[in-house]
């Protein structure tokens, strides 16, 4: 019988010293069409990229630390003997990269390869070891993020940690409610999965992961793309046919949400956010798949499928406290259709002086267009700004105070839709500036002196709306047309075209948007007038949060009017909305929210110990309960028990805290100007 002591030290005790002699035979070489894509590849950046970037020494070892950071970021499987090894490229890559030269990044892989599989081996054979009575109550923790840590001294350090990692995954999965052994059997499988995989590996992975740690330095949206994934982008990335409308990205073991597509499935679901990982993937009413440590092409296979059918994802949500927070979010799998991207309005009624105020809503959740319809010459076609423009008339007919357009979770579209948009609140005027590699600006603007709508504007934004609705609420930020408000955008700035090559194709960013202002809407988005808290980490979501990516900059600003004094009023605005911020319970609840979950983010570490584990989460829980029934109980409003009891007033614009708010600002505005043209008569 194993005492409770021994069962406490067991996962320690059972690391033993990696072997590498028969864990993985096989060494992967690139093919001459490979040499022949880097030689084509480096010559198209030289000469196509919009930013200018010399390959040389420097660059070379950018690009062997990002190429390193690719394959082991956590820093899990290289101890620092082997690093040093491959010190002697870290000057040459250039060279190498200018000749088609791929023998250092296949043989760092080769060595990459051989670690890993010796690690799951050496994983599968202590999961097999370790008791189902281990009691995890040791006080030890396990830091999550070891990117800045330095390289392990040797394989026994590391051998540590992976014991560390296959306890804290074992403890993980129990506290989501399996026993042990169910635990272990999960653990199992999706180690024997990964083992699996890695030994598929094909000199084409390889390839695309050297090529892109290189491109990626130029900006993150530049990337090489295999034959295989040129052929499947579209579905890969949007998964826009027979899938469920959403950006994935692989980051270390997991598949993250990077957005949704406006109007797709999984928007229209509102359940899957992004920055979730999909750790587990399920069709209708069969068995999850535990899909940690898979790539990210055989993830989106699984997602795909029949129109009309039901997939099951289950996902760590972003604002998980750790891995053991799960939930199972299921999705009808469907094709993106134009009216579901399509506008949509709706009124906030408040209360002002004792009489009903009127605030029109139109939520934008893309900018569309009907191309084929438009390329016809129908005159009929459906785009976003004939939509709302047909809104606002109906809005006008219901005799509204105020317009609030809604972008928030627009992640852009039709470029020739936002600058359109833009000219139904204007006169006429420059909307947005294209600058390209080669430092031309063209200047894209509304001829049209018509306007549909002249009242009080507000535009509402947030960290996922990005692009194309950057530039409409930058130009109606520029020309003072309306109050902005929300959080800090995207910062999408950047457009892309696909270039083909012999052997594959390459994403190259040809420009760069910039408002006519003349700041750029890359990396910093749009800063609004005035902010609310945002529930989005920043850190994860955001081209701010992308590695690489292109600075903020600014060129000539072009001339334009300004249509109001908003800049003297906004004092006065943000005096009034702070002291609702100090007093409303709905604002209150939202900053609170923030608050907290700016609290779970900054975890660095998770505790080993399972009554540890299971009293921060409780006490996380409730706090978050605590703060929904305070919220309760200033409005009058009868107590939850649990968090799952909250209701969900997704549909009532009335019941939105941002909304409500950007209305009562607007209201703000209205009498602001009223007493201005007052003073003047």
């Amino acid at each position: 019988m194993i005492t409770t002591v021994t069962r406490r030290l067991l996962p320690l005790l059972l690391a033993s010293s990696l072997t590498f002699s028969s864990a993985y035979a096989e060494n992967l070489i690139p093919t001459k069409e490979q040499q022949q894509a880097a030689q084509d590849i480096v010559e198209r950046l030289n000469y196509g990229h919009y930013r200018e970037v010399e390959l040389n020494d420097q660059l070379s070892v950018e690009i062997y630390d990002h190429f390193l950071e690719q394959l082991d970021g956590n820093k899990a499987y290289f101890t620092q003997p082997e690093i040093q090894q491959f010190d002697k490229y870290r000057l040459r890559l250039d060279d190498d990269l200018k000749k088609g030269d791929l023998t250092a990044a296949f043989e760092i892989y080769n060595l990459y390869q051989e670690k890993v599989v010796a690690r799951i081996k050496s994983q599968l054979k202590l999961l097999e070891d370790f008791p189902e009575d281990y009691v995890f109550d040791r006080n030890d923790a396990l830091m999550i993020d070891r990117e800045d840590f330095a390289w392990a001294a040797n394989d026994d350090e590391l051998d540590k940690l992976w014991s560390k990692r296959l306890e804290n995954s074992l403890l993980s999965l129990k506290l989501s409610g399996k026993d042990l052994a169910d635990a272990k059997k999960t653990l199992n499988r999706r180690l024997e999965n990964q083992l699996k995989r890695i030994t598929q590996t094909r000199d084409e992975d390889v390839f695309q992961i050297y090529m892109n740690a290189y491109t990626q330095l130029y900006d993150p949206h530049t990337q090489y793309q295999s034959p295989r994934s040129s052929e499947t982008f579209n579905i890969r990335m949007k998964l826009s046919l027979e899938g469920i409308g959403a950006l994935l990205q692989t980051e270390d073991e997991f598949t993250k949400v990077v957005s949704l597509v406006p109007g797709g499935p999984a928007s229209q679901a509102g359940e899957l956010k992004p920055a979730d990982k999909i750790i587990g993937v399920g069709q209708d009413n069969e068995e999850i798949v535990d899909v940690i440590g898979w790539r990210l092409d055989e993830v989106v296979d699984l997602i795909r499928g029949p129109k009309a059918s039901t997939v099951r994802l289950q996902v760590i949500p972003a604002n998980a406290k750790d891995n053991s927070q799960t939930k199972v979010i299921s999705i009808v799998r469907n094709t993106v259709k134009l009216e579901d991207q399509a506008a949509k309005k709706s009124i906030v009624t408040l209360k002002e002086d004792g009489q009903a105020k009127k605030i029109g809503v139109i939520d934008i959740p893309a900018f569309y267009v009907d191309f084929e319809a438009w390329r016809q010459g129908k005159e009929d076609y459906r785009s976003t700004t004939r939509d709302v423009l047909k809104l606002i008339q109906e809005l006008q007919a219901e005799d509204i105070d105020g317009l609030v357009i809604d972008l928030r979770n627009n992640g852009g579209g039709a470029l020739q839709e936002a600058n359109s948009l833009v000219g139904l609140f204007i006169e006429r005027g420059a909307t947005v500036q294209v600058r390209n590699a080669e430092g031309r600006i063209d200047i894209l603007g509304d001829p049209d002196q018509n306007v549909a709508y002249d009242g009080p504007l507000a535009v509402l934004v947030n960290r996922l709306s990005a692009s194309a609705s950057e530039i409409f609420a930058g130009a109606i930020q520029d020309y003072q047309r309306g109050i902005v408000i929300g959080s800090q955008t995207f910062g999408k700035g950047t457009v892309q075209s696909v270039t083909p090559l012999e052997h594959g194709q390459l994403k190259l960013t040809r420009a760069k948007f910039y408002r006519i202002s003349g700041e750029s809407t890359q990396h910093m988005g749009v800063v609004p007038d005035i902010q609310y808290p945002s529930l989005v980490d920043a850190d994860q979501v955001g081209e701010s949060s992308l590695e690489f990516a292109l600075p903020w900059d600014k060129v000539q600003a072009v001339r334009h009017k300004e249509y109001s004094p908003l800049q003297l009023w906004l004092p006065e605005l943000k005096e009034r909305h702070q002291v609702r911020a100090e007093e409303d319970p709905d604002l209150k609840y939202l900053a609170a929210q923030q608050d907290l979950f700016e609290e779970m983010r900054s975890v660095k570490q998770v505790s080993l110990n399972e009554a540890a584990r299971k009293a921060e989460s409780e006490r996380l829980d409730a706090q978050q309960l605590a703060l929904e029934n305070q919220r309760r109980k200033a409005k009058g409003l009868e107590p939850i028990e649990e968090l799952n009891d909250i209701p969900d007033h997704n549909e009532d614009p009335n019941q939105d805290i941002e909304l409500v708010e950007s209305g009562r600002i607007l209201l703000d505005m209205i009498e602001l100007a009223d007493t201005a043209m007052a003073k003047a008569d």
